[in-house]
């Protein structure tokens, strides 16, 4: 499926999410969108294996290490690791993905669409949640 408004629809409406990578460091989007989906109650996690927290919130080294399953991803990390995410998504069974700008490439779409994940991009999360 590729209804990328339909797709950003039901994300939203989703309640639990996991920002892979998130960081302590406030200027990167990693931290803000962390922080937003956190101040709009969402239920939140992080993936980033270079930190182990972000304002006493643990942080996860891979989605395998979540305590459970969230709905959807918000992806904040290069399209090369990004790349290798969508395996990991989909091997979880996790069938949203949100790519924000500068997170994905032609073949990171491309793989996310073989895997017949639903994806949003070209979309900003923080822009969507009005902050």
């Amino acid at each position: 499926m590729d209804n990328v408004q339909e797709s950003k629809r039901k994300m939203i409406s989703m309640k639990k999410w996991v920002v892979v990578g998130a960081t302590p460091n406030e200027e990167k989007f990693g931290y803000k969108i962390f922080k937003s989906l956190k101040q709009n109650h969402y239920q939140v996690w992080g993936v980033n294996p270079n930190y182990a927290e972000l304002e006493g919130e643990l942080l996860f080294a891979t989605l395998k290490d979540l305590p459970e399953k969230p709905d959807c991803i918000s992806v904040v990390v290069p399209p090369p690791v990004a790349l290798k995410l969508v395996e990991e998504a989909a091997d979880a069974g996790i069938a949203y993905i949100w790519f924000q700008p500068g997170t994905y490439d032609r073949d990171v779409l491309q793989r996310a669409r073989d895997l017949d994940l639903n994806i949003v991009y070209n979309d900003c999360v923080l822009v969507t949640l009005g902050h």
